[in-house]
């Protein structure tokens, strides 16, 4: 759990902390980060998703501060330890305890700055007046006033009709009158704050009387009211919010959206800051369609464990008349260096939960929700688990036989050390207990020892591998069947890597050639007795032709007496380092029949595998193309084809074009934009079609606006959001408070997972 929570009231600090940068206060720390960041860089091209940037103030005025700042204080250093220098055009004391300073009066202890046009000091009582255009400055903080007055021991201050302007961070507004105590102690009425341009705040908020305490790290507002513009839009008679790092109790930002399953939808989360590891979030979410469901987070840390625990409920749905609700349990135990422990527990009241009240533009599609806990351990050759897991159907269109069975308990271990002479030995392990509703129940262990003898140099490797899998069974039927399957497996893993360099005008390349052969031999053994509890065929792909199995799960290891022939070509630009090129194609080779299969499948007899091709090629750093390509030559057909393609351009522009298609599976075109339009307004947009059922899948729209110290994000969606093809309409508007906070459903995740390339502003 992290320090602090993500989500909370957020009042800048230092804004709500301005009256405590006076004289008497303690020294600021150092100066932060230039506030305005440079330019947005372009997004590496083929990235998946990009990084947000930080707040990005790029917007605002440059250099917008008040016209009485003075550039070359000094920024680093101790002002405790700097000499006070003190000027003004006239000065005079008539019994060297009361002092007077009259025309352009300074006060400056290194880079604390005070100006006023006059200044009087006692030195009985230490209090002081000043008069007429005070003006403070530090290396945070510009400040003024038309007036002040105060002691310095005890420090006690007294400003009227303040101005004041954070000068790292982004923040300015007024008080009619400000009161300091003490130093952990202010008092403001009739108070303002914003981060947007002076002069012109498109929003602020207004706060009669504003107490900050130092001491309790909170500040405590009555009559607080929030505009846009000039325009009130909500108010609170009393708020209370953290003014440093420290937690503080309070309503965090509401989350609001629509669509046509659950109406208006509205969450107000509060926030419970119950001891410095552990704390607690409460969300009431209120549906107009649905009702109003509660919903909680607890989060906890202790020196060896990190959790949370999340729950929501809702009485008497509106829609289906019964009770909805999910159960969700992370927690993360280490016990030492070599083992910990992990649990996810989690649980939807019916198949229908996610689709009906997927909290995220993301979780309204989930199918199977997983639950496990186990037990792990790592040292410096072995690795083992002991635990369970199970998953439950939350799609209602997905048969009962397609459940995963619970896997009560399941152990593993698995270890690879050296032996002598570069021989290297090995094992794989896994005890399984299954169970299922309705189905056949078992026990398996599968042990796979091996001995390798890598021998890996420059330019070139061979691995020859050798090994035996033993995989045994103890089944839950009348006739106490204990079927078994024990197999060697045999392998050979080589590859050369050849390189010559040329040049295409004056730019210098590298091009890589690089076969590889890999040889499995498997014999064939009857499995048609044992059953399949957690096996499927592994998608091909290049990688899988060097794997020593087709199928991942244990209830089926493929017979094999096969060759990969494989190459790879790839070009590297001298000058970067960068791969511009990169081309693979490969086969397996076929010497026997391929007998084991699932059930219901019938043995093949190919000569053959389907020839597997990758490129990829990106010649500049705006343009990138992708292509997997699988035809079989047994079927003289296209199995797989994928062509995909990447444009950037401006700074954030990026344009995808993808063609998808797996034989018996889908057919599918996708384009997706993020379009710049001058530098506040982008739009964001994605169509996923179905060419085998001639529908759409997926599309939306959006509208980004981006300026000083507002941005806001407008989304319509429309998608399929189950198996029977039923469409769902939402419509999702954010909106940020630069250096305040957000409101509104939180789009970034989806949209990054939606437009490859995708990157949020803010």
């Amino acid at each position: 759990m992290p320090p602090t929570p993500p989500r909370r009231f957020r009042a800048h600090p230092l804004a709500l902390a301005v009256v405590f940068a006076l004289p008497a206060a303690a020294q600021p720390p150092d100066p932060a980060p230039d506030a305005v960041p440079s330019p947005v860089p372009v997004c590496p091209i083929g990235a998946t998703t990009c990084a947000s940037p930080k707040a990005d103030w790029s917007l605002c005025k440059p250099g917008d501060l008040f016209d009485f700042y003075v550039p070359d204080l000094p920024r680093a250093g101790d002002r405790n330890a700097a000499p006070t220098d003190i000027t003004a055009q006239h000065s005079r004391s008539t019994d060297g305890n009361r002092f007077e300073l009259q025309g352009e009066a300074r006060v400056q202890q290194h880079d604390q700055l005070i100006r006023a046009d006059a200044f009087s000091y006692r030195r009985d009582t230490t209090a002081w007046t000043a008069e007429g255009h005070l003006r403070y400055q530090d290396r945070s903080l510009l400040l003024s006033a038309d007036r002040g007055s105060g002691r310095t021991e005890p420090s006690q201050s007294t400003l009227e009709n303040v101005r004041y302007q954070l000068i790292d961070a982004r923040g300015n507004g007024v008080a009619a009158r400000a009161v300091m105590p003490d130093q952990q102690h202010a008092q403001m009425t009739a108070s303002t704050f914003t981060t947007c341009d002076i002069g012109a705040p498109q929003w602020h908020f207004a706060v009669r009387d504003l107490t900050l305490d130092r001491e309790e790290g909170v500040g405590r507002g009555r009559d607080v009211t929030f505009h846009i513009g000039d325009v009130p839009v909500f108010w609170l008679p009393y708020a209370r919010f953290p003014i440093d790092d420290r937690r503080v109790s309070g309503f965090l930002y509401p989350t609001i959206g629509y669509s046509n399953r659950r109406g208006f939808d509205l969450t107000l989360p509060y926030y419970l800051n119950l001891a410095p590891n552990y704390d607690a979030t409460l969300y009431p979410r209120l549906m107009t369609h649905r009702g109003l469901m509660l919903g909680g987070e607890f989060r906890y840390l202790t020196a060896g464990s990190a959790g949370e625990l999340d729950f929501t409920y809702l009485p008497d749905d509106r829609d289906a008349d019964r009770d909805r609700g999910l159960f969700h349990w992370r927690n993360s135990t280490v016990f030492n260096a070599n083992w910990g422990a992990s649990i996810n527990l989690n649980h939807a009241s019916d198949d229908r939960y996610f689709e009906d009240f997927g909290r995220s533009l993301n979780t309204a599609a989930t199918s199977l929700l997983p639950s496990s806990a186990y037990l792990n351990g790592r040292g410096t050759w072995w690795s083992a688990s002991f635990g369970a897991d199970r998953y439950q159907v939350t799609d209602p269109e997905l048969p009962g036989i397609s459940e995963p069975y619970r896997r009560l308990p399941r152990a593993t271990f698995e270890g690879e050390k050296a032996l002598f002479g570069g021989l290297d030995w090995g094992v794989r392990s896994e005890f399984v207990a299954f169970s299922k509703d309705d189905a056949l129940d078992g026990q398996r262990v599968d042990l796979y020892p091996y001995l390798a003898y890598p021998i890996e140099r420059a330019g070139w490797f061979v691995r020859p591998e050798v090994g035996y899998r033993y995989t045994g069974y103890k089944l839950d039927r009348d006739d106490e069947d204990t079927p078994h399957r024990g197999v060697p497996i045999y392998s050979l893993d080589a590859g050369m890597v050849f390189e010559r360099g040329f040049s295409l005008g004056s730019h210098a390349w590298t091009q890589t050639l690089e076969p590889r052969l890999y040889y499995l031999r498997v014999p064939y053994r009857n499995q048609d007795d044992i059953p399949v509890f957690d096996t499927q065929l592994v998608p091909f792909t290049f990688g899988q032709m060097f794997r020593t199995n087709a199928f991942v799960g244990a209830d089926r290891q493929a017979d094999a007496n096969n060759l990969t022939l494989a190459l790879t070509t790839r070009v590297l630009d001298d000058a970067s380092g960068e791969e511009r090129l990169s081309a693979s194609i490969g086969q397996i080779r076929y010497f026997d029949e391929q007998r084991v299969q699932l059930p219901g499948v019938k043995p093949t007899d190919w000569n053959g595998s389907a020839y597997v091709g990758n490129l990829t090629l990106s010649l500049t750093p705006r343009w990138r193309l992708t292509v997997d390509q699988q035809w079989n030559p047994n079927s003289d057909r296209t199995d797989l084809s994928a062509v995909g393609v990447q444009h950037r351009f401006g700074a954030e522009g990026v344009l995808n074009l993808s063609y998808r298609f797996r034989r018996g599976f889908i057919e599918q075109a996708d384009a997706s934009a993020l379009i710049p339009i001058g530098n506040q307004w982008r739009i964001v947009a994605r169509n996923n079609y179905s060419l085998n059922e001639s529908k759409t899948l997926e599309r939306f729209v959006g509208l980004e606006r981006d300026s000083c110290c507002t941005a806001w994000r407008v989304v319509a969606r429309e998608w399929v959001r189950n198996v029977e093809g039923e469409l769902d309409k939402a419509l999702f508007f954010e909106i940020e408070f630069k250096g305040v906070g957000a409101f509104g459903q939180r789009s970034e995740d989806f949209l990054t997972r939606a437009v490859r390339g995708y990157r949020s502003r803010w």
